[in-house]
């Protein structure tokens, strides 16, 4: 069992090198059998102390807006695409200064822009809408729900007005597995395929879960192979997850012991600032050492909830295989994703530090944070 504990200020987020060395040796494989370009969603993971590593590996960022573009330009390097729904004419210019691809949302939106784009020696692209929804239980994830206002849709569409167009973008997946790409594509060719040889590149988005155990590989090389010996582009995937799946951790402490029906151990992280996904997925993190209720193996079953006025900052219940103690650890798996980009400092909580866990076995503390950051946010 890894340390991840040792010298440690809770709460921390720590990402483990190995573990995400691990992932990148997944995606390298499949850059090379492919010839595709794989991106890092900065959107999931921007935790920039990692990125020469990361960056050793991949081919460049995604954002979503001008900060995380000027951080990806800066400290990754490589290429940086940006996509926003809509973008605000006083940031394209500085825009224009760190990345290379800029995706539009709309037709009207690349018109009026894309002049600009292709003057500064830049690339445009159109974000599609397949509307080919594949997920069950997250309709907040789902940009192909009815109603959506991401991508251009099929009656939309008008490729008469996208002249000098250098590429199409779809985002589709959330943590979804190869075959649900494939049900996309198909979806993809069946409302776009006169139109999709008549550019130079298709970005497949994020969402993939590329790194999961599961997680069928060849579908995917397979799927790939096919856009581009059918239609001559280049392809990219901008995974966020799957770069730092359960590479990281979440470590925390128990503050007190308090009875209500249940047993309850408060911690010294919440859900509500430290892990808000737990709330909004909703999901349940793993921890180390712990079951679900009623495993007769582990008998003692605690409510793990925050230290904030929030009634609902709870994270779940967990079973143990002895009696938690206060100032015992528990840690969360899974924590590097959608986590350090989320958090909040809602009644004033302390921020989680920021850890490495090198692959010599210690613990680096890269960042820490106090009273400032929290005063700094506001006025």
């Amino acid at each position: 069992m890894k340390n991840y504990v040792k010298n440690v200020p809770t709460p921390a987020y720590v990402v483990d090198e190995a573990l995400v060395e691990k992932n990148l040796a997944i995606l390298t494989s499949v850059m090379e059998r492919t010839g595709c370009k794989i991106l890092l969603a900065q959107k999931a993971f921007s935790m920039f102390s990692m990125y020469p590593q990361i960056a050793a590996s991949l081919c460049g960022t995604t954002a979503s807006g001008l900060y995380e573009a000027r951080l990806g330009h800066e400290e990754f390097g490589g290429e940086t695409h940006v996509f926003s729904p809509a973008y605000k004419e006083e940031d394209m210019d500085e825009l224009l200064t760190y990345c290379d691809h800029i995706v539009f949302n709309s037709i009207s939106q690349y018109e009026r822009y894309a002049p600009l784009v292709h003057k500064r020696g830049k690339q445009c692209g159109l974000r599609l809408n397949p509307e080919c929804s594949t997920q069950e239980g997250h309709a907040i994830y789902d940009p192909c729900a009815p109603g959506s206002r991401l991508g251009v849709t099929k009656d939309a569409f008008d490729f008469s007005r996208l002249e000098g167009i250098d590429g199409f973008h779809i985002h589709t997946l959330c943590e979804q597995n190869s075959d649900s790409l494939a049900k996309t594509i198909t979806a993809l060719e069946d409302k776009f395929g006169d139109y999709l040889g008549k550019v130079k590149w298709i970005n497949l988005g994020g969402g993939h879960h590329i790194t999961r155990e599961d997680y069928d590989l060849q579908l995917l090389i397979d799927i790939i192979l096919h856009l581009k010996n059918t239609y001559g582009v280049d392809i990219y995937l901008e995974p966020g997850e799957a770069v730092v799946l359960n590479a990281g951790f979440l470590v925390s402490k128990v503050l007190e012991l308090v009875e209500n029906n249940i047993s309850i151990a408060i911690l010294d992280t919440s859900a509500a600032c430290h892990m808000p996904d737990v709330l909004e997925m909703p999901y349940r993190p793993e921890i180390i050492g712990a079951k679900t209720p009623d495993d007769p193996a582990y008998p003692y079953t605690y409510r793990l909830a925050g230290p904030t006025c929030l009634a609902g900052d709870s994270i779940g219940d967990y079973s143990f295989a002895k009696p938690l103690q206060i100032g015992d650890y528990l840690i969360f798996c899974d924590m590097a994703l959608y986590s350090m980009v989320k958090n909040n400092t809602f009644n004033g909580m302390p921020l989680p530090a920021i850890v490495i866990h090198t692959k010599d076995g210690e613990n680096k503390v890269v960042k820490t944070f106090g009273y400032e950051d929290f005063k700094g946010r506001l006025s």
